[in-house]
């Protein structure tokens, strides 16, 4: 099948390489522009767009699909079906509709549920027990079209850089399997009952809000676990944590309860793992608190 893929971060990358490896033709792959990054700024390549100069494929990066230059390169691929994962532009209904199959989206949660540009961690957020992966034929609303593949994996105790790369996997199977078979899996209308919009995460998010509970707590530990890190203050230092645990003890909130950085959380007490000072590397807790101790009785924010 001739396919145009589209895509940007790494969560792509697997089903660019499923395709790859299922024999499909890849007659083009789109991805975001180059961005400044690293301690020079130099425009640095997403993930897609390396992967697939890798692989040989030609490569377009616009700013945007809107206008009618861009579009007349798309059609002139001739593709039978678009697919896409993660590309983080608007599709015109232009675009939508000039693949032969249209265009076809793997998302990271199980529709109509989350909605949009964060689903793997406002699951996590919101404590929901299980998640996984929408094969959607794609329209002009935000993550509303026609379901045509659907498969569920349990959140546990995941990270949401975890969830993402096991959500990425299933996505890559799933697209395989529909393409091998497209008449064996007709559109299914999304439930019109249970949406819930999946807003992209703001940083502000990541600071820890000991007032709401150390369950609570720790999902935004596991949310922003690898971007852009659970934090509290100190002294205004940031100090990440990147692993921690619940544990059945009361604390007034944001105090220190012990020599090892318990901290209060009303009736339950959040205990660190694996943390990060500003500047340095993540290591284990005890690994820290060797040449920084922060006191019993410390109220940090």
């Amino acid at each position: 099948m001739k396919i145009i893929f589209m895509g940007t971060p790494d969560f792509a990358l697997p089903t660019l390489n499923a395709l790859v490896d299922a024999g499909h033709e890849i007659v083009a792959v789109y991805s975001q522009p180059a961005r400044p990054a690293g301690r020079g700024k130099a425009p640095r390549p997403s993930p897609v767009e390396k992967r697939a100069t890798e692989l040989g494929l030609a490569v377009h990066t616009p700013v945007s699909l809107k206008d009618a230059e861009t579009q007349s390169q798309f059609a002139a691929h001739q593709a039978d079906v678009a697919v896409v994962a993660a590309y983080g532009l608007l599709l015109p209904k232009a675009i939508l509709e000039m693949p032969r199959l249209g265009c076809l989206n793997v998302h990271g949660s199980l529709l109509p549920k989350w909605r949009g540009a964060a689903p793997v961690q406002r699951a996590i957020l919101a404590g929901d027990t299980e998640t996984g992966v929408t094969i959607m034929q794609m329209d002009r609303g935000l993550d509303t079209g026609a379901m045509l593949k659907v498969a569920k994996t349990p959140i546990d105790h995941k990270t949401a850089e975890f969830l993402s790369d096991e959500i990425a996997e299933i996505g890559a199977n799933l697209m395989v399997e529909f393409l091998a078979q497209p008449e064996n899996h007709p559109p299914v209308p999304q439930p019109e009952s249970g949406e819930s919009y999946a807003a992209k995460i703001d940083k502000s998010e990541a600071l820890l809000d000991f007032s709401k509970g150390a369950v609570q707590a720790e999902r935004q530990v596991r949310a922003f676990a690898s971007k852009p890190g659970a934090f509290f203050l100190y002294n205004e230092e940031r100090i990440r944590v990147l692993e921690a645990a619940v544990k059945n003890q009361a604390g007034n909130v944001g105090e220190i309860l012990d020599d090892n950085l318990l901290i209060g959380c009303g009736t339950d007490s959040l205990q660190p793992v694996i943390v990060q000072r500003a500047g340095r590397k993540a290591m284990k807790l005890e690994d820290m608190l060797r040449g920084f101790s922060i006191q019993r009785g410390t109220q940090i924010s």
